[in-house]
């Protein structure tokens, strides 16, 4: 962030609403961490269905890791650990198939 001491207004220019920046910035690293728990779902799935030869588990771990995603979007209490869940779903496909 800028730094406060020499800058007026909190950092931002008169010109700008700090609020909206910091409301638009929190939902973008939440965006991004709950896209980044998805893509390691979707890498467990592959795992799954390439080392176990499970894919019809590993096409269901997609398609819930996705609902997860978008519940966790929705709900911003829920956040990330909704994909997580998935994602600890498949690590124990991956480890006990």
């Amino acid at each position: 962030m800028a730094d406060t001491k020499h800058a007026p207004h909190g950092g931002y220019s008169p010109d700008m609403d700090g609020r909206a920046h910091e409301a638009t910035y929190r939902g973008f690293i939440q965006f991004a961490e709950i896209a980044t728990a998805v893509v390691i779902c979707h890498v467990l799935a592959l795992a799954v269905g390439g080392i176990k030869h499970a894919w019809l588990t590993a096409i269901f771990g997609v398609v819930l890791s996705l609902a997860a995603g978008a519940v966790g979007a929705m709900a911003p209490s829920i956040g990330v650990r909704a994909p997580a869940a998935v994602g600890v779903l498949l690590l124990l496909a991956l480890i006990l198939y």
